[in-house]
């Protein structure tokens, strides 16, 4: 019999709630540290309602990999849809930083107090990501008017201004929405150094 909960949200909704628990609990916590049995109490569901949903850890963390390699598959399909011009550089960056919100960012903060974790999926699922980022800069390469190995870089920077803005704000205060406005600024900056 499902729980009060479940039977409060649809489907999908659970699905999101259970990998935004679990994603919280292990960056607080770390992934090895953490149960299912502490997931499900949090949601306050019961483990096999869970278990509906995700066969384990590891399937909740390779859902969140393929949900962003989704948009990061689909940012590049975009790409190759618009006409290919400098321009481009900057709204495919915008698209992407802008894609994140604070539920995407804890992913980030994740991988940075979980590194052995990412490298677990490394030649799967997150490395996935990782390598449709790289076609995204060698696509968005060839529109730049100066491909100097600093523009390139530049590019990089601009692309991963997300990440360095987590980074960056790690032992302060600052809040989710301002670390998103200050990468959007960098993003910004470095596309307006490019072009």
């Amino acid at each position: 019999m499902e729980d009060q909960i479940s039977r409060r949200r649809s489907g999908p909704d659970t699905r999101a709630a259970i990998q935004r628990v679990a994603l919280e609990l292990f960056t607080e916590k770390g992934y090895e540290a953490t149960s299912l049995r502490e997931i499900a109490d949090e949601l306050g569901i019961q483990k096999p309602s869970l278990y509906y949903h995700f066969k384990g850890k590891e399937d909740i963390l390779r859902a969140l990999f393929d949900e962003r390699g989704d948009e990061a598959e689909q940012l590049l399909q975009w790409i190759g849809e618009q006409p290919q011009t400098p321009e481009l550089v900057g709204a495919a960056v915008l698209r992407w930083v802008q894609s994140f919100s604070a539920e995407k960012l804890r992913g980030i903060r994740f991988l940075s107090a979980n590194p052995l974790i990412g490298r677990t999926f490394e030649g799967r699922t997150n490395d996935r990501i990782g390598s449709t980022l790289n076609q995204l800069v060698d696509r968005l390469t060839g529109l730049l008017p100066d491909q100097s190995p600093s523009k390139v870089l530049q590019l990089r920077m601009a692309l991963l201004s997300i990440n360095a803005a987590v980074d960056a704000a790690t032992q302060t205060t600052f809040t989710d929405d301002e670390v998103l406005a200050a990468a959007n600024t960098v993003a910004i900056a470095l596309i307006d150094a490019l072009l």
